[in-house]
């Protein structure tokens, strides 16, 4: 049986989906009262859920106004793609050994799903997300896989301010190379796997940056 949510986690779901949806806009302030009207609730559960959404940079509180949606930039981008591939390059690398042919296989089964045609933006998005979270899995540091998790949500907003209301039928490939990144696993063969990592992760940064540029 799944375990139940507190209001609080409801309330930070709900209000991230409703930034991922752009019902909140980057730069909008929302404030605790409207909050607490929308789900009929008392000040805490509400103030204790935006301060989870400051703590994960989706927010920044301002005393005695509210809480602003931040607009990640092309600095911010850039910052977590080079984190992205510090912490994913260096963990795979020390923990090589750990990729037997059964996880080898898990991330085929991956792969195939991210690079399914046809696929919406969001399904996309996890799909690809869900590839490298299960690449950290395999190295068995829950700390890794916690900090990866939370650097994918961030870039997930950056995702929403792409993709919102811009080529909303048009998906960006950026998952063509999980192929070779499975290959060098397979391979042992460090050099090249932190190669392809490499170029895994700046390609859609790249895409991003400059779809960006073009919208600013």
């Amino acid at each position: 049986m799944a375990a139940k949510i507190s209001l609080k986690e409801m309330i930070y779901d709900s209000v991230f989906k409703d930034i991922l949806n752009y019902e909140f806009k980057p730069n909008q302030i929302i404030n605790e009262k409207e909050l607490m009207e929308k789900y009929k609730c008392s000040k805490s559960p509400v103030r204790e859920a935006l301060l989870s959404l400051c703590n994960d940079g989706v927010l920044r509180n301002i005393p005695r106004y509210g809480y602003e949606v931040i607009r990640l930039t092309r600095d911010d981008i850039e910052d977590m793609l080079q984190f992205r591939y510090l912490l994913e390059g260096g963990l795979i690398k020390a923990n090589m050994d750990k990729f037997y042919e059964a996880q080898i296989k898990k991330l085929e089964e991956h792969e195939k799903k991210s690079s399914e045609a046809d696929q919406d933006v969001w399904t996309h998005w996890e799909n690809n997300a869900s590839f490298h979270l299960q690449l950290m899995a395999f190295t068995r540091n829950e700390c890794a896989y916690s900090e990866l998790e939370r650097v994918m949500n961030r870039l997930k907003r950056a995702y929403a301010q792409l993709y919102w209301n811009r080529w909303e039928n048009v998906v960006h490939n950026d998952t063509r190379y999980h192929q070779e990144i499975i290959a060098c696993i397979r391979e042992r063969n460090t050099e090249k796997l932190l190669s392809s990592l490499k170029k895994d992760i700046q390609d859609f940064g790249d895409f991003t940056c400059e779809i960006m540029d073009f919208f600013a």
